[in-house]
């Protein structure tokens, strides 16, 4: 199976699916039992999302992940799910509120979990080159999209996965804000970049879902149109 930390493509994409989908089926009952008893929590990632997500994590196992934006910790589960399966790693979340804190049960959160509660851009202890992986989904402008871009993905090592949310809510990214930052940015590394979203890329959001049914792993967990999110390794 190709690595993930050399590429991330619908190839790959699949070909974890269909690797882990025995390990994946278990831990989508486990975040189904977790929405359905954390009623507060308000879940921004859809399953296709949340699922590469958990994936990449599972393939890579990174040591240090780095989550920048948590909200109610729906993708804050699904990233401990995975270091939790790995059975190695850690993952530090960065965000002005502390919703997370109320949402996240012990057996996940257990050794493996620090929350820091204030902004990323100040804290003074993200330390790039010790990043693993990547989880971006916080302001999406593009003042906080210019700080990320030169405070963090010019310098973490190369081969780093990174996910950026909110990108491709519709079939091209807007002129302006977030994710025509990055996209440039991109552009200018000669780095290419994976969505699975319904609206930039539906044919690979059809190809996605395709497999799914076959492993029996289509049933919804939480839909959120239209899986805006890009993944992409650095160079």
């Amino acid at each position: 199976m190709t690595s993930t930390r050399s590429i991330i493509d619908l190839e790959a994409v699949l070909n974890l699916y269909r690797a882990y989908a025995e390990d994946l089926g278990v831990a989508r009952d486990a975040q189904r039992s977790l929405l359905s008893a954390k009623r507060g929590m308000r879940p921004k990632l859809d399953d296709i999302e949340a699922e590469i997500t958990y994936l990449l994590v599972r393939d890579n196992r990174p040591a240090r992940i780095v989550e920048i934006g948590t909200f109610h910790g729906w993708s804050t589960s699904w990233l401990l799910r995975a270091l939790a399966d790995n059975g190695t790693g850690h993952l530090h979340s960065y965000d002005l509120v502390d919703h997370v804190l109320g949402t996240i049960p012990g057996d996940l959160s257990d050794d493996r979990w620090t929350f820091h509660h204030g902004d990323a851009r100040t804290g003074g202890d993200l330390q790039p080159s010790t990043i693993d992986h990547l989880f971006i989904d916080a302001a999406h402008t593009a003042r906080f999209a210019r700080w990320y871009v030169a405070d963090l993905l010019e310098k973490v090592n190369a081969g780093v996965p990174v996910s950026v949310h909110d990108v491709y809510h519709h079939r091209h990214s807007g002129r302006f804000g977030e994710g025509r930052v990055v996209l440039d940015w991109l552009v200018r590394r000669g780095n290419g970049h994976f969505t699975a979203s319904a609206t930039a890329a539906p044919s690979v959001f059809e190809e996605i879902s395709a497999v799914k049914r076959s492993l029996g792993l289509d049933d919804v967990l939480h839909r959120a149109a239209p899986n805006p999110m890009i993944y992409f390794t650095t160079r």
